[in-house]
């Protein structure tokens, strides 16, 4: 059974939806492609070291706040949010996915987020609608316009009577998100920052040129989404083992978990590819610079080495067009899906809460 979903996953499936899901150097379908002797005394020496190591990050875990999860209707739509509520918080980071936007991917980016900023802010992360584990509005579609609307009916509903300013995060598609929020919420939001954005079309990518094509037909974004659905015929521990088989050793046990509970539903799956249909539509069109240039010292952006979602030409042209935007490029090897590993979770998270620092030692 596993070898047969293996095949039709390989054959079927991955050469355009490979590079859509979320990545850890491409993405979780496209990752599907790809003795030495001690004295007794050095061994009992080893023990104690490996001992005490175990003991202090047993300790440091414990210490660690963790996020709460949590479900709550924004506009009348189930939405999944993960934070981490500070006691005397003295900003809000909003955290907006990508596509896909499980938040549960973002598990230890947020943590690590949290311990970075030092307890001072409360963190939140939304996710897209219908990106869920249930399928709570009954395989209803919903586009990209409504996905941002959603967003922005959050901070109305939750944040907006909020006397504490808000910085908004967003990863992949989330940092285009981003900026139609800041656009409603100018004097609210503080600061933006954008973790490897797709703001725009990369005309030279074959691999968004494949996406595209899936997504614009129904027929293929069903058919695709039924063959993946079809994974839940096996039970969890068998698809996790896939997972992991499939993607190696890197992947974080959050990540393997977040793929086997939510992409392994139909309508997520039929959601991800309807979002990414009317990205693509929207996104056709060059980012709206004047607007950028106008908010220039509010904004920050994370590039990648090699992502086709944020291509280095896009660096470079955010920095002609808005000189003030303060850039950055990633040269760790973490790639497009650093939510996928803890390596690349806390990298970012560090980057992150630095720019913060750094934004608010202006502001005062």
């Amino acid at each position: 059974m596993l070898k047969t979903m293996r095949l039709l996953l390989l054959h079927s499936v991955t050469p355009p939806l490979g590079y859509f899901l979320p990545p850890i150097g491409g993405s979780i379908l496209q990752s599907i492609y790809y003795s030495c002797c001690f004295s007794s005394g050095r061994i009992y020496r080893l023990n104690r070291v490996t001992a005490n190591m175990e003991t202090q990050n047993k300790l440091m875990n414990e210490a660690k706040r963790h996020v709460d999860s949590r479900l709550c209707r924004v506009s009348g739509l189930m939405t999944e949010i993960m934070e981490i509520q500070a006691e005397n918080p003295t900003f809000y980071v909003l955290f907006i996915p990508g596509n896909p936007g499980v938040v549960s991917f973002y598990k230890e980016f947020l943590e690590s987020l949290y311990e970075f900023l030092d307890g001072n802010a409360s963190v939140i992360a939304i996710g897209q609608i219908s990106h869920t584990s249930k399928d709570w509005e009954s395989g209803r579609l919903f586009s990209f316009q409504e996905q941002i609307d959603h967003k922005i009916d959050f901070i109305r509903q939750e944040l907006e009577s909020v006397k504490l300013p808000i910085i908004l995060v967003g990863h992949s598609i989330g940092s285009y998100i981003s900026l139609e929020m800041l656009r409603k919420f100018s004097e609210k939001v503080v600061y933006c920052i954008g973790l490897y954005p797709f703001l725009t079309l990369n005309q030279q990518s074959t691999k968004q040129s494949l996406i595209g094509k899936l997504a614009a037909s129904s027929i293929l974004s069903a058919t695709a989404s039924f063959l993946i659905a079809s994974l839940r015929l096996l039970p969890m521990s068998a698809a996790r083992l896939l997972v992991s088989k499939s993607i190696g050793a890197s992947w974080s046990d959050t990540a393997v978990q977040a793929t086997c509970t939510h992409l392994r539903q139909y309508h997520t799956m039929r959601n991800v590819l309807f979002m990414a249909k009317s990205e693509f539509r929207e996104l056709a069109a060059e980012p709206d610079w004047d607007f950028m240039r106008e908010n220039q010292s509010k904004l920050a952006f994370l590039f990648g080495i090699d992502d086709h979602w944020g291509p280095l030409q896009l660096f470079e042209e955010i920095s002609k067009q808005a000189p003030g935007t303060s850039l950055a490029i990633e040269r760790e090897g973490h790639t497009h899906g650093f939510c996928c590993t803890v390596a690349g979770s806390a990298w970012v998270a560090q980057h992150v809460a630095t720019l913060i620092k750094n934004r608010f030692s202006q502001l005062q």
